[in-house]
């Protein structure tokens, strides 16, 4: 097999676009690039600044190049007789097929593979599958990526890692990749096709570490062999070391493990505070700022406190990421600086990890919605399986419809067979579940710590010490758990996996199994799941026209100050019900009994499948049937719930947008306060519990964090802790903070043309002094349209690329990679990049705040807090808007400087800050910047005054 690998690049899309450079890379038989040719072509129109941009290719490259068809008389010839490969090679694939045509040859007949194909099926975990960030994962020399000789060769080098991988996998992988494309009429079928006949007459097959268990090749063995940290028997390594003594011994080890280790002042105050409060059984508020280092500073004091008492202490982050981020960084320190064996484990939430049972039926029954993609995702989750030892879906890269596959593939409570099921002793979430029931510490997140105190503690194991990161959100996460919310796509996901139609569904599989048994209870049996598919009909439809109508109660405006992008919301009152109500609950009266209908029948149907004993070919489909059937009750209760509108404790409301209409509808019902909650499950109930966050006071007190999340009593009674912690770096220094007295000031969540104006230009000009490096920070989705088009416009000459949340597509952290992966450019973001997002370094050097990030009064959570407030004799906007701010203008700030090293500066548009009576308070919270006001015109110069005196240039 003889690759070609090409790239071009071009004026433009496929439709319209030149041909201004080709990369040809050519592979031979043995796998060696034995030639890589490229030439600029002549384009019949001038080249677009963007394009120049981009490759670096200037109309002056290309004036003298060859035309059109002398470059393909030389290309032609290269692609005799190869499989032609490119990254996203539709593209390429596109201008080759135009070219030929325009130059009067016949079309390319031969095979077309895609890089990105391989990179996904090869290497599952990679974060992004763009050329240059995976030629920096291999650490290729991608000299001059977009452009197209470098570009093919470094293509080339990629397909070669690919390949290599593919010949390093078992025998019996490469079966199961073969399987899953043998139906389809593609060029990557006839890929595995040969791969497999190649490999099949080799006599030597590696199999590396892996074990085998029907038919799949996995990474893990048996979790019941996991031994505990410690030995039994041996005595307690700590028992007659003192803390001081753990910790020198720790400290000496981590100074020969990172020569670079400092002892910081602020750390060490922090793990003696938590060391006080776990061992003398006391709650504790800490606020560490960037840089103290703080998951050592719990981490260090739990370990100790843990292994000493016997007893757990459970970790619980905001985040997924950040449990990660433990997990991949702390956790291999810890265990080479720590004096003896301990055990951390991460614990998920159920859905996060792979059940082998259903992946293992939905691969052998080719159960798929989208054929085509899905066989690709099933083939990423066949290889990583032979790489994986958490089964968590986490490291999986799963684009486009990914995630629907994995919904059908998670493991979950309800159709979980437990013992008897034939994968139960390689099963990734009975090893997770495991590992944390004989580790030390273990690490969750504050989602599945919710979770658990719902299900009566059956989740997580028992702990009586508790540290909790992020603390500042655990008031919205309790909220969130401790009410429901509920999307459309909630029940009709549910719905379409019981029955789509006759051919797709867990209820049509069934009864086909039954078809095939030939028993008489089949029949029976049959007839039941026959009668069951109408209703199902009637709850989808009842449920869409209900989902309409209460769309049609959301308000016709689409202000998005109160949420994201077009969100509509608008809340209900237990009082006072919108006319036409009766109606509604007249629907969801008919949802109630047709569900209930559905689930009586279908139990009853189950359970004497269950009592059969010779079912033993459906009984995975039993399981998962009476999974979703549970799924549905459980449906059937909150629907019912939010109806209701009865408690006056709960807020109750709804949000939808403007696009997507009944589809995209969510009902949420959440308590109004949640600190009594968060008294009874957590404060009076463990021993010892840790707050800590980087933005936990408001003006030096933490006043506002006590009576949210229900502290005040063990304050009170003295069993409260606090601690403000010194900030390590040195901000004077390191962080300017200006203010533009006299910008204009903003009504609402969109600006006039003339603040935009002003806005655009200035930040403009701010963002030429500091070379791009500039993050945005908007309270509203609507302003960040207005300014992203002219500011882009502003910046193109000055070769600054303008990046924006929500405009661009792709995630957020796509966005953060490509910011950090540029040279310049400005990146605007809304609420979510309030907070964490780490850029350290040269990559941010500049902050701007446009306005203080006040949460939107009108928002029904917020609206119902305030007339708590007020039922108090309290005023809401000094008790809540202006803390609430504090701590989000707080963690704005904090993105700035992540390093000591780190020198940034932050402008805040807003003038309030320094007119308004409450300006003081976001200003004291801040860590100790230098402060300036100015003219908005002298900014410029101070800024490109102050980024010359610290050599940052």
């Amino acid at each position: 097999m003889k690759f070609a690998v090409l790239d071009f690049e071009t004026t433009g899309t496929q439709s319209v676009g030149e041909i201004i450079q080709v990369g040809l890379a050519i592979i031979e038989e043995d796998r060696s690039i034995s030639r890589v040719y490229g030439s600029y072509v002549k384009p019949g129109t001038p080249i677009p600044p963007f394009i120049t941009g981009l490759t670096g290719i200037t109309d002056e490259d290309v004036k003298d190049a060859p035309e059109l068809d002398e470059m393909m008389m030389e290309l032609v010839p290269l692609l005799d007789d190869v499989v032609l490969v490119g990254h996203n090679v539709a593209f390429d694939f596109h201008f080759l097929q135009n070219a030929l045509d325009r130059c009067g040859y016949l079309p390319f007949q031969g095979r077309i593979l895609d890089t990105i194909d391989f990179l996904k099926i090869c290497f599952p975990s990679l974060t992004t599958y763009q050329l240059g960030a995976v030629s920096n994962h291999f650490g290729i020399t991608h000299d001059r990526p977009h452009q197209a000789d470098s570009d093919a060769e470094a293509t080339a080098i990629v397909l070669l890692k690919c390949l290599e991988e593919l010949y390093s996998l078992p025998l019996l992988t490469i079966q199961r990749l073969n399987e899953l494309f043998a139906d389809e009429d593609s060029d990557l079928a006839w890929y595995f096709d040969g791969l497999l006949r190649e490999r099949e007459m080799e006599t030597f097959q590696p199999e590396g570490e892996l074990n085998f268990h029907r038919q799949l090749a996995l990474a893990v063995g048996d979790w019941t062999e996991l031994a505990p940290p410690r030995e039994e028997g041996v005595g307690n390594p700590v028992e007659n070391v003192s803390f001081e003594d753990y910790m020198a011994e720790v400290t000496k080890r981590l100074k020969d493990t990172l020569p670079q280790y400092e002892s910081r002042e602020a750390q060490e105050i922090m793990i003696g505070e938590v060391n006080t409060a776990l061992q003398e059984d006391k709650h504790l508020l800490i606020e560490a700022g960037t840089g103290t280092g703080k998951s050592l500073g719990y981490l260090l004091p739990a370990i100790y406190q843990s292994v000493r008492t016997g007893q757990k202490v459970m970790v619980s982050t905001h985040t997924i990421n950040l449990q990660d981020q433990l997990r991949e960084r702390d956790i291999p320190l810890l265990t080479s600086v720590v004096p003896f064996p301990f055990k951390a484990a991460i614990f998920k939430g159920r859905g996060h990890y792979l059940c082998l049972r259903k992946f293992e039926h939905k691969i052998n029954k080719k159960d798929f919605v989208s054929p085509r993609e899905e066989a690709l995702t099933a083939a990423q989750m066949i290889v990583w399986l032979t790489q994986t030892e958490s089964g968590d879906d986490e490291e999986l890269n799963l684009s486009g419809r990914g995630g629907d596959f994995w919904e059908t593939v998670a493991s979950d409570t309800d159709s979980c067979l437990g013992r008897s099921c034939p994968w139960f002793r390689k099963c990734y979430y009975h090893r997770a579940k495991h590992e944390a029931g004989i580790a030390d510490v273990v690490i969750t997140n504050h989602s599945k710590l919710f979770a658990d105190v719902k299900a009566g503690h059956q989740l997580l194991p028992a702990y009586e010490h508790l540290v909790i990161d992020e603390a500042h959100h655990l008031e919205d996460v309790a909220g969130k758990h401790l009410g429901m919310q509920m999307k459309y796509f909630t029940v009709a996901h549910t719905l379409t996996r019981l029955y789509k139609d006759s051919r797709s569904g867990q209820l049509p599989a069934l009864r086909q199994t039954l078809q095939s048994s030939g028993s008489e209870q089949a029949s029976e049996w049959s007839g039941v799941i026959d009668k069951i598919y109408p209703d199902l009909l009637t709850v989808k439809e009842t449920w869409d026209t209900l989902s309409d109508k209460l769309f049609g109660l959301l308000p016709e405006r689409s202000d998005a100050a109160a949420g994201e992008a077009g969100q509509l919301v608008t809340r209900l009152l237990p009082g006072s019900k919108p006319k036409d109500w009766e109606e509604l609950a007249a629907l969801e009266n008919t949802l109630h009994l047709a569900l209930s209908d559905i689930i009586r029948r279908g139990d009853k149907m189950l359970s004497e499948m269950r009592d059969t004993e010779s079912q033993s070919s459906s009984d995975s489909l039993v399981t998962d049937i009476g999974g979703l059937f549970k799924d549905l009750a459980s449906i059937r209760e909150q629907i019912r719930f939010f109806m209701g509108l009865s408690d006056d404790n709960i807020v109750y409301w709804m949000e939808g947008s403007g696009n997507y209409r009944g589809k995209s509808l969510q009902l949420y019902a959440v308590p109004v306060d949640v600190s009594s909650q968060l008294k009874d499950l957590f404060f009076d109930k463990k021993k010892s519990i840790v707050l800590t966050s980087a933005t936990l006071s408001v003006d030096k007190s933490f006043q506002f964090m006590i009576d949210n999340l229900g502290l005040s009593e063990a304050s009170e009674q003295g069993r409260l802790m606090t601690a403000l912690l010194p900030s390590p770096f040195k901000y004077r220094e390191q962080a300017l903070l200006v203010i533009p007295r006299d910008f204009p000031s903003v009504k609402g969540s969109v600006g006039d043309a003339r603040f935009v104006d002003k806005l655009v230009h200035s930040l403009a000009e701010a963002a030429a002094a500091t070379k791009g490096r500039m993050l945005v920070l908007f309270t509203s989705y609507k302003m960040l349209r207005q300014v992203y088009d002219p500011l882009k416009e502003a910046l193109a000459s000055q070769d600054i690329t303008v990046l924006g949340q929500g405009v661009e597509g792709g995630s957020r952290s796509k966005l953060i990679r490509r910011f950090q992966d540029s040279s310049a450019s400005v990146l605007l973001g809304t609420s979510s990049f309030w907070e964490g997002v780490d850029i350290p370094g040269e990559a941010l050097t500049c902050l701007a705040i446009v306005r203080l990030p006040f949460q939107p009064p009108n928002h029904p959570l917020a609206e119902a807090k305030a007339e708590l407030l007020q039922a108090q004799k309290k005023n809401p906007f000094m008790k809540m808007s202006v803390p609430q701010a504090v701590i989000r203008f707080k963690q704005g700030f904090g993105r700035l400087v992540r390093t000591a090293q780190d020198r940034g500066i932050v402008i805040v548009y807003d003038t309030r800050v320094i007119e308004a009576y409450y300006g003081k308070y976001f200003l004291y919270s801040l860590p100790g910047p230098k402060m300036e006001h100015m003219l908005t015109d002298q900014m410029v110069p101070r800024i490109a005054e102050w980024l010359e005196e610290g050599g940052v240039s």
